[in-house]
């Protein structure tokens, strides 16, 4: 399975979704960056910009599962590059358009979705992810943007239990660098370490990580739900 992630906007958690969403699920993938970056740097890395759409197209065809994270100002130039390349956006089985509460970043979504409408990409493979919800508020309401183009133009698959919510552990993993399956697969016991050491600053240091594993088995249970809500 190919999955580009996707939007116009900046600060949609396209990279969080990528990696601890939708490349822990999908067996063997890889997650590719489409960022800015010194063409010399390509074999060594598959950070890819936007103008080396061809190069990414080769690669994809050659692999099971990837995930594409497209940054922002990349968009355009992927757009462009995927409507030259006559075809080419059945190589990809969805794309993942992220948006958040913020008026602006659904403002983006929406052109996001529309331009891929354009170059003929199927309300089926369009599918929305909203992302940094609360528990507080309906949807239709912290998301009215989206929602009500969805009901004006069904140009995406919109699924209410597609949905991420806002949770501490995000930006503790791109503090420590750790990922929700590294943390779910670790067994240390941190109390008997905590309770074995004298060291204070390894005391919290410890208390930290304890804490931390204890988000992640919170969250694993939300993502398995919203990638199944999203993928099907």
């Amino acid at each position: 399975m190919i999955i580009a992630v996707i939007n116009f906007s900046g600060n949609v958690g396209k990279t969080t979704i990528a990696r601890h969403l939708l490349a822990p699920r999908l067996e063997g993938a890889e997650v590719i960056p489409i960022e800015s970056i010194n063409a010399d740097e390509i074999e060594n890395d598959y950070s890819l910009r936007g103008k080396q759409y061809g190069a990414l197209q080769q690669y994809l065809a050659t692999v099971e599962h990837a995930v594409i994270d497209v940054g922002a100002s990349n968009v355009e130039d992927f757009m462009t590059l995927m409507q030259q390349y006559c075809g080419s956006h059945d190589d990809f089985d969805y794309f993942v358009v992220p948006t958040v509460p913020a008026l602006k970043q659904q403002q983006d979504t929406i052109m996001t979705i529309a331009e891929l409408a354009t170059l003929g990409v199927p309300a089926s493979k369009i599918r929305l992810l909203c992302n940094q919800a609360t528990r507080q508020e309906e949807l239709p309401s912290l998301y009215s943007g989206v929602y009500g183009y969805y009901l004006k133009e069904h140009a995406f698959t919109l699924n209410p239990a597609a949905i991420m919510y806002e949770n501490e552990l995000y930006s503790r993993l791109k503090t420590t660098g750790a990922s929700i399956v590294q943390l779910l697969a670790d067994t240390t016991d941190y109390k008997a370490a905590i309770r074995n050491t004298d060291d204070a600053n390894e005391k919290q240091q410890l208390a930290y990580r304890l804490a931390t594993r204890r988000l992640a088995l919170g969250v694993a249970g939300e993502l398995d739900a919203a990638f199944t809500a999203l993928i099907q």
